[in-house]
């Protein structure tokens, strides 16, 4: 008897260890094609005669899908199980993807990049859910969260380099979502062979759009989901917009060199940030790490803002290094003050606003710096400026209060056994 108990004891953790696996590449996956997308601008501007404001939509189109699926679909989690709605995504994800190869046309990508945000938006977060599953206690949690952001953000920096050596065989962008077709195939083959943990918990309301978007009443889900459109806001003004800024940036050989792979450093710092996050936060005030880092990346912003390029070219991508921690944790904290069945919806109602603020906060950037910048991206950065200040306040409102203390301690009691 003890013996049969032991090999299901190691039977679960093996699951689990496969299925945390899945995940992690699921991440890296859709990171290598959605993080591309400052590269992409780059090319796509060229070759399509864009604007800054029609070559955005490179970003928003999938941006505007992944939020519409996030608050639409992201119950189909709570109520169909994680492991249907993740091969579902998949393949949805996949297909759009491989069909890239399949035309030229500016409307062509602009439908197949809102198709696969759907997509993203069904996987990813059945995905947020299933670390609840896996997780046992809200620091759990959070360091899960950042593990998995943290391969999200190894995918961010593959992305562009594979773009950037694409180009300089003489091979479109497009490629990119072809590796990324093949990845999806691997995945769906993977997570149909592999054994899911059951959800836990009874749902006292049943999933659906009805119960997501009731929780747009509840102080925890509103706050952090606010508080992560604030740094999702930051976050692509440097990833979608920074080499625009740079374009014809003058300076010493080594700042040039900084310039050239400017949105690379920011992305590797990102990662290994939220690799660090996994183990810093086992032993530090997550909200005195929120206060402190929200500070400095609003410092880099407002230096930036001020001196112009001589100082973004160093400040914004070394700003990853501090962003690095904010959106695991903000996700994690505020998808741990509900219940394990209703983290489907509480992660796609957060992805809303994820999403949202990814597609609408550089469209501002690239309108203002078009109507009052003659297309200088500076003026785009003074407002991504007002929302890293907007993000602090938050970030001190936290400290100072603690709001989610009761909702994360009843959670550690009753939901993380």
């Amino acid at each position: 008897m003890h013996k049969s108990v032991q090999e299901s004891q190691k039977s679960r953790r093996t699951g689990s260890h496969l299925v945390s696996a899945l995940t992690y590449a699921m991440f890296f996956m859709f990171a290598m094609t959605t993080d591309a997308v400052g590269e992409i601008i780059k090319i796509a501007r060229v070759d399509m005669n864009l604007t800054n404001t029609e070559a955005s939509a490179f970003h928003w189109a999938t941006m505007v899908a992944i939020a519409a699926s996030g608050i639409g679909l992201g119950f189909l989690a709570d109520r169909f199980g994680r492991k249907s709605t993740i091969i579902g995504g998949l393949a949805l994800y996949g297909v759009a993807s491989a069909l890239f190869m399949s035309g030229q046309s500016f409307q062509l990508y602009f439908a197949l990049l809102f198709i696969s945000g759907l997509a993203i938006g069904v996987f990813k977060t059945s995905a947020l859910a299933l670390i609840g599953d896996l997780a046992g206690s809200t620091q759990d949690h959070t360091a899960r969260m950042n593990a998995v952001e943290g391969f999200f953000g190894v995918g961010a920096i593959i992305g562009p380099l594979l773009v950037v050596w694409l180009t300089s065989q003489g091979l479109s962008w497009t490629w990119l979502y072809m590796i990324a077709a093949c990845l999806c195939g691997l995945m769906v083959v993977a997570a149909l062979v592999t054994e899911y943990p059951p959800m836990s918990g009874e749902k006292e309301t049943p999933a659906s759009i009805g119960h997501t978007l009731s929780l747009l009443g509840n102080v925890h889900a509103l706050g952090f989901s606010l508080a992560i459109a604030l740094y999702v806001a930051c976050e692509v003004a440097i990833f979608v917009w920074l080499p625009t800024f740079l374009e014809g940036f003058t300076g010493t050989e080594w700042a040039m060199g900084f310039a050239a792979y400017s949105v690379m450093i920011f992305f590797v710092l990102r990662a290994i940030g939220r690799f660090m996050g996994a183990i810093v936060l086992r032993f530090v005030d997550w909200k005195l790490v929120m206060l402190a880092f929200t500070a400095i990346i609003f410092g880099c912003f407002l230096a930036s803002a001020l001196l112009g390029k001589t100082a973004a070219v160093f400040l914004l991508p070394l700003s990853g290094l501090f962003m690095s921690m904010i959106y695991p944790t903000l996700n994690s904290k505020g998808i741990s003050c509900f219940p394990k069945s209703d983290h489907g919806a509480v992660a796609g109602l957060i992805l809303f606003f994820t999403a949202a603020s990814a597609a609408f906060a550089p469209l501002l950037m690239a309108v203002v710096s078009d109507q009052f910048g003659n297309g200088d991206m500076r003026i785009g950065f003074i407002l991504a400026t007002a929302f890293a200040g907007l993000l602090f306040v938050m970030g001190l409102i936290n400290w100072v209060a603690n709001p989610a203390a009761s909702a994360l301690e009843a959670a550690d009691q009753h939901e993380y056994t």
